[in-house]
């Protein structure tokens, strides 16, 4: 989309980086990982029982699961930034800044 808005073809061999910042607009992923990241903090923080934190930090049903590989959880990526602990990390703001450039860097989640 970025080559098509400077009117770029493949074949003239220009970076992706300097089409970027050529361009100025922002990466979709890193974008949408900063969200997360803020949303998570926010709701962790929030006061009350809302049903945002109860399904959040909802341990799911006993027993055994299924065969397979396991699916990927909506916190598993927070707890590879930020620890198994990480809602007692989200709740001091100052540490879940800290955390949150570690956690958009790109390529940490891949």
């Amino acid at each position: 989309m970025e080559r098509s808005i400077l009117d770029l073809k493949l074949k003239d061999k220009h970076r992706s980086s300097d089409i970027r910042h050529k361009t100025e607009l922002i990466n979709a992923g890193k974008h949408a990982q900063q969200l997360k990241w803020k949303w998570a903090g926010h709701m962790i923080r929030t006061t009350g029982e809302r049903w945002t934190k109860l399904v959040t930090t909802w341990k799911g049903p006993k027993g055994k699961r299924g065969r397979g590989r396991p699916i990927d959880r909506w916190t598993d990526d927070l707890r590879k930034v930020a620890g198994d602990n990480w809602i007692q990390a989200a709740g001091d703001r100052a540490q879940w800044r800290q955390l949150e450039e570690a956690y958009t860097r790109e390529g940490a989640l891949t």
